[in-house]
């Protein structure tokens, strides 16, 4: 009897020194994530409003350049899936940048929010609203500004200025289909942030800075490739748009394009990302929002 006891602790021993000689694992599991969105979403209420104003304008800043860098990288290429790739990448160093630097986007928002929401009590406070509000308008103001910015700067060649005119109809196709292109927006809508929430759960997966980057790149450039209506990204193109074309009004851009897109950003984010994923792991989830 004694022996069999010293021969399992020596069995024990082994397998302890076998996991301390393997490498830590390099990704958070789909609970520790859905975990840290809402830890994240209960963190951005919890800030004052003058820094989620703020941080909403950075993040809002970031969508124009990762526009105008879609442009740029795409410029002039006829190859249309290198054409895509291009631009892809191009727009995921905006994404980057939000995701890293911690600004707020209202599409990512429709992911943090709804995973605290659904593990808490009391859905009705007003700052969740006036927060979800204040995000999205904040987004608005900070790719139009920096669209200023870069207009008054004169740096780009007159070859940009034909491609971002592609762009725009590319976008706003969708007007000449009547009350049906409006439903087709909101439908585009959701799957792109679908996408952008499968970006920010890779993205937090990730434990060092490159596995960040690179998750959220290969989401991001399915949605540019397959021109799902993204409503933060499309502020990056309408902002440029509304400074130096006259082909589209401003209230065309925003009842034809950003409100239908943000409807389906909303319900791709909050049902296809945070709902599923919450309710999967709902046993697995360590922190107990609901006492936070």
């Amino acid at each position: 009897m004694a022996e069999n006891d010293e021969k399992n602790r020596n069995q024990s021993e082994d397998i302890e020194e076998k996991k301390k000689d393997e490498p830590s694992r390099q990704f958070y599991i789909p609970s520790q994530i859905v975990d840290g969105f809402g830890e994240k979403g209960r963190d951005h209420l919890s800030k004052p409003f003058r820094a989620q104003f703020l941080l909403a304008l950075t993040a809002g800043s970031f969508m124009t350049f990762g526009a105008v860098f879609s442009i740029l990288l795409s410029e002039g290429v006829e190859t249309k899936g290198l054409f895509h790739l291009l631009a892809g990448l191009g727009f995921a160093a905006g994404y980057s940048m939000v995701f890293i630097s911690g600004a707020v986007l209202f599409t990512e928002i429709n992911v943090l929010l709804p995973s605290y929401l659904f593990n808490k009590s009391g859905l009705m406070k007003g700052n969740i609203y006036k927060f979800w509000a204040s995000t999205y308008i904040g987004n608005l103001i900070g790719a139009f500004l920096v669209a200023v910015l870069i207009e008054l700067s004169g740096s780009f060649s007159s070859t940009f200025y034909p491609e971002l005119t592609m762009y725009l109809e590319n976008k706003m196709k969708f007007m000449d289909h009547g009350v049906l292109g409006w439903f087709q927006v909101l439908i585009s809508g959701i799957l792109a942030n679908w996408l952008i929430g499968m970006a920010a759960f890779l993205t937090t997966a990730a434990r060092d800075i490159t596995g960040k980057i690179l998750g959220t790149m290969l989401p991001v450039v399915l949605f540019v490739a397959g021109n799902f209506q993204h409503s933060a990204a499309n502020m990056g193109y309408f902002s440029m748009g509304f400074l130096v074309s006259d082909k589209y009004t401003w209230y065309e851009y925003i009842f034809f394009n950003l409100v239908p897109a943000s409807i389906g950003n909303l319900i791709g984010g909050a049902i296809l990302v945070s709902l599923l994923f919450s309710y999967a792991y709902k046993e697995d989830i360590q922190t107990d929002l609901g006492r936070k």
